[in-house]
C-alpha cells in the first residue's frame, strides 16, 4: 500500500507540475511578444522621431513597425515550438530503442531516478519492477525525469504563435500612443512621455511575472525597465548618430 501510495502522490505532482507548466509557457509567450514588441518599435520611433520630428512619419513607421513585428515574432514562435515538439519525438524513438536494445541499462536508470526520490530496499526494487513491466510509463519516465523533456502537442505551436503575435502587436503599441495626443510642435514631449509609459509597462510586466511565478517583483520589474529601455535607446542612439552624420 505504501508503494501505491507513493506513486500517487508523485503522478499528482507530475499533473500539477504539467498543469503549472502550460500556464508557465503561455506566461512566458506573452511575455516575449510585448516585451520585444514595445522595445522594438520604441527603438524605431525614438530613431524616427529624432532623425525627422514628423508626427506622420512617426506614427506610419511606428504602426509599420508594430505590424511587421508582430507577424515575425509570431512566425517564430511557431518555427520554434515545431522545433521543440520534433526534438522531443526524435529522442523519444531514440529513448524506444535504448529500451529494446540495452533494457538492463536503462533498468539501471529508472533505479537511480527512483533512489533520487527516497525509494530504497525492496521498496525501490518493487517500485522499478513495476515500472519497467509498463513500456509505456517506463519510456515518459525516462523522457520527463532522464532527460527533462516535456511532449509539445501539435496545437501548441499555432497558440503560441498566436499568443506571441498578439501580445507583440499590443506591447508595440503602447509606446506609439502619446505620439496621438500631442502637436508637431511637441514631439519631444511625445519621446519623453513614450519613455515614461514604456518603462511603466515594461515594470509591471516584470512585477506581475516574479508574483505568478518565482522571485522578487521590483527587483524583476526595475530588471525588465532596464534592460527594456536600454536596447530601445541604444536604438535611438543608432538613429541620433547616423541622422547626425548625414546631416553634417
Amino acid at each position: 500500500m505504501s508503494t501505491r501510495l507513493a506513486l500517487w502522490k508523485k503522478e499528482a505532482q507530475d499533473a500539477a507540475s504539467k498543469e503549472a507548466h502550460v500556464k508557465a509557457g503561455y506566461l512566458a509567450d506573452f511575455i516575449l511578444g510585448s516585451q520585444d514588441g514595445l522595445v522594438n518599435v520604441l527603438g524605431v520611433i525614438l530613431g524616427i522621431a529624432i532623425a525627422s520630428r514628423d508626427l506622420t512619419v512617426i506614427l506610419a513607421g511606428g504602426l509599420a513597425a508594430t505590424f511587421a513585428e508582430s507577424i515575425s515574432m509570431g512566425a517564430v514562435a511557431y518555427t520554434s515550438t515545431l522545433a521543440r515538439r520534433d526534438h522531443y519525438l526524435s529522442e523519444r524513438e531514440r529513448e524506444k530503442r535504448e529500451m529494446d536494445e540495452i533494457p538492463h541499462v536503462e533498468r539501471l536508470e529508472v533505479r537511480e531516478i527512483l533512489e533520487r526520490w527516497g525509494f530504497e530496499g525492496p521498496e525501490l526494487e518493487e517500485m522499478t519492477d513495476r515500472i519497467v513491466s509498463k513500456p509505456k510509463a517506463w519510456l515518459e519516465l525516462m523522457m520527463a525525469h532522464e532527460l527533462f523533456l516535456a511532449p509539445v502537442e501539435k496545437t501548441q505551436a499555432r497558440r503560441s504563435a498566436i499568443v506571441v503575435g498578439l501580445a507583440a502587436i499590443v506591447g508595440s503599441l503602447i509606446p506609439l500612443v502619446p505620439f496621438l495626443f500631442i502637436g508637431e510642435a511637441t514631439i519631444l514631449w511625445g519621446i519623453v512621455a513614450a519613455l515614461v509609459v514604456s518603462a511603466i509597462t515594461l515594470f509591471v510586466v516584470g512585477w506581475f511575472k516574479a508574483r505568478v511565478t518565482v522571485g522578487q517583483p521590483y527587483r524583476s520589474g526595475l530588471q525588465m525597465v532596464l534592460i527594456g529601455i536600454a536596447s530601445a535607446v541604444a536604438g535611438f542612439g543608432v538613429a541620433y548618430l547616423v541622422s547626425g552624420g548625414l546631416s553634417a
